[in-house]
């Protein structure tokens, strides 16, 4: 019998490194690099890097939650960026590469929320998290070029 599985859409920068990243993370059965949270039907890359589109690049992710939690998946998601940059990761700039979380239930939303929160008060940064908490919207599968783009071109995340 195949395990049951759910969904995690999660926003943090350039979706390279993020869909890496958490694609190596045990008890994710699969990754895609797409486009959320916009108001275009069916972007692609050249529309995105616009910034017209109101999309980010994002990721969403199939996992097991008998052997990831969502909370441990939140915990990738906070380590992989820096979610006090706005509309920014590293070199990358523009609204694709702002941080959010699309959560797919109320459950998600409260461990998304909790987190953030208990991120905040942590005082492990000394500017605001930007990262946004919303709803899960239409995702859009990137092109294939972008899909596992690390692996392919033999490239490491770095963080």
């Amino acid at each position: 019998m195949k395990a049951k599985t759910e969904f995690a859409t999660f926003a943090a920068g350039c979706f390279w490194g993020v869909e890496e990243t958490f694609r190596k993370t045990k008890g994710v059965a699969n990754t895609a690099a797409g486009y959320s949270g916009g108001k275009t039907k069916n972007p692609g890359y050249e529309d995105i890097c616009t910034g017209e589109t109101g999309h980010v690049e994002a990721v969403q992710i199939e996992f097991d939650p008998k052997k990831v939690s969502y909370d441990e998946l939140l915990d990738v998601f906070w380590n992989v960026h820096d979610p006090t940059q706005l509309n920014r990761q590293g070199p990358d700039t523009g609204t694709q590469y702002r941080s959010a979380i699309f959560y797919h239930n109320k459950k998600q939303k409260q461990a998304a929320l909790k987190a953030k929160e208990s991120l905040e008060k942590s005082g492990k940064f000394k500017s605001k998290v930007t990262t946004e908490i919303l709803p899960a919207a239409a995702f859009y599968r990137a092109e294939e070029y972008h899909q596992r783009y690390l692996e392919k071109e033999g490239l490491k995340v770095c963080h």
